[in-house]
């Protein structure tokens, strides 16, 4: 499967982000300087939370890999593993990256309180450590990730553009969020209350364990028991793959509403190309991935992010954060050649397989 990288400068693309109030500094001066630096020898170490999510894999794994590679003129020893949503094993696997001895550390923490423990011993070990995507706890020294109000803005916004005219107080809908061990997931539900509260009467709303396409479709099932059929207007869901189990119950509930999703996952994509899925969330994994990768490069060097990362965020347990934060588009079956197919995320034959291929003639797609 093709995959081509965004080219966009992921430190243009970010976007402010006002800190707010917290206990500590981040990680002292590990974000800028240090006493010494190195060359392209360094070895980095990435730990992701899952892999229920295909973008983890297909896309974060891969990006932030190469890019290493690129910056460090492939001398980078570049070590990875996946948690598979077990906060546990994670904890096991920043030990074995402190084992190894790896300069830097990239976390996508799966509970991003939980790890705070783990990031202090591998700070105290002299590893830095860059959160990525999750503000994981602790004193890191840098982060990136998406604007995640403006996600759950987005998708709010979406679904009421869907509902149209039927947008009204009394108009009931589902809320099927993230995970509440995942800071992202309680972002997107801010940003997504911000537009919808007030506009339609949120009839059931669920937080779901791990982000869990199984729990969302069980969560959606006992919805349409309590709340009956009839009376659902749409669904907001957080990620394109809890949609893919709430689909599964609307359908055999013979329901068809507007769901919204995040991800861009191919799968999500077919769904909104046969209307389905109403939209998804279009993250450039390439920016993300990108700016990971040079923040983690200068700081296993010992060199400054200051030309990387132009942005400060808090966490409970740190402040002023160097960050890099990336926009987000909101994509639809009317801009799928601009966004996805335009950047090389997938080819218009992947995208228009089988059933898809009619609807993707009908919309232009290619």
């Amino acid at each position: 499967m093709r995959r081509a990288a965004v080219a966009i400068a992921a430190g243009a693309m970010a976007i402010s982000l006002a800190a707010c109030g917290s206990a500590e500094e981040a990680g002292g001066d590990n974000d800028s300087t240090a006493s010494a630096t190195k060359g392209d020898d360094i070895k980095v170490g990435l730990l992701l939370p899952e892999n229920k999510t295909a973008r983890y894999e297909k896309f974060d794994r891969p990006l932030i890999e190469k890019k290493v590679k690129e910056l460090t003129n492939n001398k980078a020893e570049f070590l990875y593993n996946n948690a598979k949503q077990d906060a546990n094993l994670q904890a096991q696997q920043v030990d074995t990256m402190i084992t190894n001895k790896v300069d830097v550390l990239i976390l996508d923490a799966v509970d991003a309180k939980a790890i705070q423990n783990s990031v202090q011993k591998a700070v105290d070990a002299g590893i830095k450590v860059v959160a990525y995507d999750r503000l994981a706890e602790g004193p890191i020294s840098a982060y990136t990730s998406f604007d995640n109000e403006e996600v759950g803005r987005t998708q709010g916004e979406a679904l009421l553009t869907a509902l149209g005219d039927k947008a009204t107080k009394s108009t009931k809908i589902v809320m099927i969020n993230g995970s509440v061990t995942d800071p992202n997931a309680a972002q997107f539900k801010k940003g997504a209350h911000s537009v919808l509260d007030g506009k339609v009467t949120i009839a059931k709303e669920y937080d779901t364990k791990e982000w869990s396409p199984d729990n969302a479709n069980a969560e959606m099932e006992a919805a349409i028991s309590a709340v009956g059929a009839k009376n659902i207007a749409g669904v907001y869901s957080a990620n394109d793959g809890m949609a893919g189990g709430i689909i599964t119950a609307l359908k055999a509930a013979g329901l068809t509403v507007p769901v919204t999703g995040q991800d861009a996952e191919l799968a999500a994509v077919q769904r909104i190309v046969s209307g389905e899925q109403y939209m998804s969330v279009y993250k450039p994994y390439a920016p993300e991935a990108d700016a990971a990768a040079e923040m983690a490069v200068a700081l296993a060097k010992g060199e400054s992010l200051d030309s990387i990362a132009k942005d400060k965020v808090a966490s409970n347990s740190a402040k002023d954060v160097p960050s890099v934060l990336v926009p987000v588009t909101s994509l639809t079956k009317d801009n799928i050649n601009d966004t996805v197919i335009k950047d090389g995320v997938y080819t218009a034959a992947e995208i228009c397989t089988g059933k898809y291929a009619a609807a993707c003639t009908k919309l232009g797609i290619k």
